[in-house]
């Protein structure tokens, strides 16, 4: 039985190329109610856990901190989430539970059985939010699908141009000169496609499109999905190559789509200063700076 419910040849002739929006069965699953997710708390490693807060103004970015679990039970990880102001992110539980391993081969075989696309990197994370928690304005460098499981939020997804993300900006991120999150402009809205996403709801969009996301009043859960096609892998190193020849030769490039000869050749300047070392990564770490209470389930406290 398929996981989707809406497959169209449209839809799989478009998927990875624009946004889109699907039906899903998996929110029915007993892996995503309470139990589930309490069990999967206490077996995905908690050094890999990301635990953050954040304030309510879309466009102060800055205030996006990260926190501590300890070693809080997957029980009182879910009830602090229930009762407070956190984002609780689970990176690639496909590399670390083999039910969740065998979720990611699931969803990617039905994906390449009904649109024929290769899939790489995959990173199959989960996503449990509190109420009217949100995510700021970012962008991913791979293609993204966000499936949401119980819960509702809104997200605004914007076109792959200036103003709301020029070249260089795009640049910055992949040579992970600056984080994936940066200035917002709430005017930006109007150019969007808002999604209001409920159990059952899956959008994914065009590589590189910027987003932010922002939750109803009640607890959420989703899956995020990253990963890469060849061609996505292709345009990355593009952009890393165009960044590499306009900090090095000072070169105004553009972005090549498809193989063409000029990305090809924009692939091995970017094989090239990776082999070299050319650009040092300075990635934003981010320190930690609070606590969970495990007296008081969403109490904050000083790290």
């Amino acid at each position: 039985m398929s996981i989707i419910g809406d497959w169209t040849p449209e839809k799989a002739r478009d998927f990875t190329r624009r946004n889109l929006v699907f039906r899903h069965g998996l929110h029915e699953r007993p892996m995503f109610d309470d139990a589930g997710l309490e069990e999967l708390l206490d077996r995905y490693p908690r050094e890999k856990l990301g635990v953050f807060t954040m304030g309510e103004d879309p466009v102060a970015w800055t205030t996006w901190r990260k926190g501590s679990a300890g070693a809080l039970s997957g029980s009182k990880l879910l009830e602090a989430a229930q009762a407070g102001r956190i984002w609780l992110n689970l990176r690639a539980t496909n590399d670390y539970l083999p039910q969740y391993a065998a979720l990611g081969d699931e969803i990617f075989a039905e994906k390449q059985a009904q649109t024929g696309v290769r899939t790489l990197k995959r990173d199959l994370g989960v996503l449990i939010s509190s109420a009217n928690a949100q995510v700021f304005y970012h962008l991913d460098v791979p293609l993204v699908s966000l499936w949401q499981l119980r819960g509702r939020k809104k997200v605004w997804v914007y076109p792959v141009e200036d103003p709301y993300v020029g070249q260089e900006v795009l640049e910055r991120i992949v040579l992970k000169e600056t984080a994936e999150q940066f200035t917002f402009d709430p005017a930006w809205d109007q150019g969007a496609q808002m999604y209001d996403l409920t159990p059952g709801t899956m959008v994914t969009w065009a590589q590189n499109a910027p987003h932010r996301i922002e939750n109803g009043p009640m607890l959420n859960v989703s899956l995020s999905i990253e990963f890469m096609t060849p061609q996505a892998l292709m345009r990355a190193n593009v952009i890393y190559a165009n960044g590499v020849m306009r900090r090095r030769l000072g070169a105004r490039p553009k972005v090549q789509d498809g193989f063409t000869p000029a990305a090809l050749s924009k692939v091995a300047v970017a094989r090239a200063a990776k082999a070299l070392k050319l650009q040092t990564p300075h990635e934003r770490v981010l320190p930690v700076t609070f606590k969970l209470d495990a007296r008081a389930p969403g109490t904050l406290l000083p790290a």
